[in-house]
């Protein structure tokens, strides 16, 4: 199963990351966030790192700084964390790959949420609704995708933690988890605000691909 790692700020972890198991790192372009990655590194040091997919995380961004961002960190692709509208996914799906991520309360219809971005998006993320934007550190409620045909790859995300291993290799026995593309990690592995527990993310990548 493969694992992003999401909210990297460290030069040095980044370079890690395939080594603990890790297929994509996850930069955060979005200034009021802890983990804000400008903040941390310069797009030369995100550029020049080659043994990792790298996802760009914006949230409510013009499509030129996006698009700018791709282009100087080398990004091989982008997850749109706010009230993007369909027509603006297009016209970045135009130059990379996009991962539409919604936050999706109890109440939410996901079907209902998703469909007009079929066309436009290349993947969908599932993560839960909180104040403000980016990720809450809250579990998500995966029966909310019971039944439901996605029709698109997709990251589960939503506090993610390293006891979860045995519910995720459940769901990930499910029909719905056929779409099921990457288990995204956050919070729960770090030791503070975008500094991550290495050791922790290693035996949780060991252990989600550990024949049962």
């Amino acid at each position: 199963m493969r694992v992003k790692v999401c909210g990297i700020t460290q030069e040095e972890q980044l370079a890690q990351l395939p080594s603990v198991g890790a297929t994509f790192g996850g930069f955060i372009f979005y200034p009021k966030s802890p983990r804000y990655v400008l903040r941390h590194m310069t797009t030369s040091q995100i550029k020049k790192e080659n043994n990792i997919n790298k996802v760009g995380v914006f949230v409510n961004a013009a499509v030129e700084e996006v698009l700018q961002m791709v282009d100087e960190c080398r990004l091989h692709m982008v997850q749109l964390h706010g009230d993007e509208s369909p027509k603006y996914c297009e016209k970045i799906a135009d130059y990379i790959s996009v991962v539409k991520a919604f936050r999706i309360s109890e109440t939410d219809n996901i079907s209902w949420r998703i469909k007009d971005y079929m066309e436009v998006c290349d993947m969908f993320m599932f993560d839960t609704e909180g104040a403000g934007y980016g990720g809450t550190g809250k579990k998500f409620n995966w029966d909310k995708l019971n039944d439901i045909e996605i029709g698109k790859p997709y990251f589960l995300s939503g506090g993610i933690e390293p006891n979860d291993i045995d519910r995720l290799k459940e769901f990930s026995s499910k029909p719905e988890a056929k779409a099921l593309f990457a288990i995204d990690i956050n919070s729960k592995f770090e030791v503070m605000p975008g500094v991550k527990n290495l050791e922790s993310i290693k035996q949780f990548t060991t252990a989600i691909n550990a024949k049962q």
